[in-house]
């Protein structure tokens, strides 16, 4: 019977499939995804290096790192090498990549396209399991003025306060209004209530000379707008 040979641990492999020895020769961005989360783990198990079980945690969530993101440390621990130790610190890794998202998200004080409030709000919206509504109030420039959460849990007529956009407007002097919410199944559709309840404010909007310039349907990694699709 053949003996089974085991994968040779990364102490043993050449210097530039070496991921700590890579990122230090070469930089951080020639490094992929399983070699980065290799280096947070250090090392494998029996039969598997690092950059092996990390490949294989990642193809457990089809290689998108948002999902493993949302693993919990009893789910990465099912991985035979992975104690708590090693899941705190991929779960650990993780959020802070998606707080600098939210810092980078802070840096925009201007809207000037819809991929510009996508960025400003997938770090807010794009992960959630339930819908959010939000409004972003601009000036005449289209700077931010304030964004606020109007809802949460779900879009209908009852759930959204007309007035109290409204009365938010005038209160920072906005001249232009951006819907926002998420839809957590990732569809980019809009439904009909998404649609009724942007004419809804709308209306009420052109009756204090105030514009909605766009409604935004977020997900993880993409979105819709209803400016550029000309249905707003």
């Amino acid at each position: 019977m053949q003996e089974k040979v085991s994968s040779l641990s990364i102490k043993h492999w050449a210097d530039d499939d070496k991921p700590r020895e890579k990122l230090y020769h070469k930089g951080k961005s020639v490094l992929s995804d399983a070699e980065l989360i290799a280096i947070l783990i250090g090392s494998g198990n029996r039969e598997e290096s690092a950059v092996e079980l990390s490949k294989r945690i990642l193809a457990s969530v089809n290689n998108n790192l948002n999902e493993l993101g949302k693993l919990s440390i009893k789910q990465l621990t099912q991985f035979k090498g992975i104690g708590e130790a090693k899941a705190i610190s991929i779960i650990a890794a993780l959020e802070l990549g998606k707080r600098r998202g939210g810092e980078q998200a802070k840096s925009i004080v201007k809207i000037t396209s819809s991929k510009v409030c996508f960025n400003l709000l997938q770090p807010i919206l794009g992960e959630l399991p339930h819908e959010e509504f939000w409004i972003i109030y601009l000036n005449n420039a289209n700077s931010i003025l304030y964004k606020s959460q109007l809802s949460k849990g779900g879009i209908t007529g009852t759930l959204v306060d007309v007035r109290l956009v409204m009365r938010q407007a005038l209160e920072y002097g906005a001249v232009g209004l951006i819907l926002a919410h998420n839809h957590p199944s990732g569809t980019l559709k809009p439904s009909q209530a998404d649609k009724q309840i942007t004419q809804k404010l709308k209306v009420a909007a052109q009756a204090l000379d105030i514009k909605v310039l766009d409604h935004l349907i977020i997900t993880e990694k993409d979105y819709f707008s209803f400016a550029d699709e000309s249905i707003l």
